[in-house]
């Protein structure tokens, strides 16, 4: 078992790519998991924060700053971001206006676990990642009446039922389970970031079985739309490096690069749904669901190697 989680965590780019073809192939399967999806989340949260205990997840709150530089970056250059690729790419309409919406979006769910693999802080990604995500039903609206003129409606409740559910039960339990019991929970470290790979991969799976036919169905067209999300994502990498200027470390910094480049797409489905608008809206945040989920692991693998020739590993 030790080594089957170890391939998978180091072959975690050759198996995205793999799990993308396939998923594109034979989307009868992710569809099937679609339903499991915010089970799959909730248990993927539950994973990761069983690398850090009470202590860790303290230290990150003693330093309010770091967080208010987490939403400057989500949801200000980030959101600005989103409203230039759209410009750019699509000119105007639907395409254009859900481009600007997923510039805005708050951190992917997913994104302490690359912040896991690449060797950063993981305690402070999860922390910014619920934070983030708890304030979006109350910023995004503004933000995008602001950009586009469109006014969302936004599901509030659901939407804070769902982090309560994915994100915070899951830590809370995980974080107790490391602190009340960290000799035991600490010997099968080496198999956390495998583990939470191998759900990465399932997610995958559910998220490009059930958008498979909208992302075909556009034919050519498809790598334009995928370039704008490819541009975003690079973009929100660019915007992470500012924290270069007030991370004390390497891991820190590793944390925001993450935060700001991996968008939590599912939301913008759930805002456009609520809001009773075209659903073509909601199909940037689809293709930027793929190409994030093939990239990051490029990136964290870049992190953790070089972090490695750092200390001469």
């Amino acid at each position: 078992m030790r080594k089957l989680l170890g391939f998978v965590e180091n072959n975690l780019l050759f198996m995205a790519v793999a799990t993308t073809a396939f998923g594109l192939a034979v989307p009868s399967i992710g569809i099937g998991l679609e339903a499991g999806i915010s089970p799959l989340l909730a248990l993927l949260m539950l994973v990761i924060s069983l690398t850090f205990d009470a202590a860790a997840v303290r230290i990150v709150f003693r330093k309010p700053s770091r967080q208010i530089w987490a939403l400057g970056l989500v949801y200000g250059p980030m959101s600005l971001a989103g409203w230039l690729t759209g410009r750019i790419f699509f000119g105007s309409g639907h395409l254009a206006a859900g481009q600007t919406l997923v510039g805005m979006l708050p951190t992917d769910v997913s994104a302490p676990l690359l912040v896991l693999l690449a060797r950063g802080n993981v305690a402070l990604a999860a922390v910014l990642n619920a934070v983030n995500t708890a304030l979006s039903p109350f910023i995004i609206p503004f933000l995008f009446l602001w950009l586009t003129g469109i006014e969302l409606t936004v599901p509030v409740g659901a939407v804070v039922l769902e982090l309560v559910l994915v994100v915070v039960v899951p830590t809370v339990v995980g974080v107790w389970l490391r602190t009340k019991f960290l000799k035991q929970v600490s010997r099968f470290d080496y198999a956390w970031p495998g583990l939470g790979s191998v759900l990465y991969l399932v997610l995958l799976l559910a998220v490009i079985g059930p958008n498979s036919a909208t992302i075909l169905g556009y034919g050519w067209y498809a790598l334009v739309i995928a370039l704008a999300a490819l541009a975003l994502n690079l973009i929100g990498y660019a915007v992470g490096m500012i924290a270069k200027l007030f991370a004390e470390d390497r891991a820190e910094l590793i944390a925001y690069l993450f935060t700001t480049s991996k968008k939590e797409f599912s939301i913008a489905a759930a805002f456009v749904a609520a809001s009773g608008l075209p659903s073509e809206i909601a199909v940037p945040a689809a293709f930027f669901a793929v190409i994030q989920m093939i990239t990051s692991p490029i990136a964290a693998k870049m992190m953790a190697s070089e972090r490695e020739s750092l200390l001469g590993v």
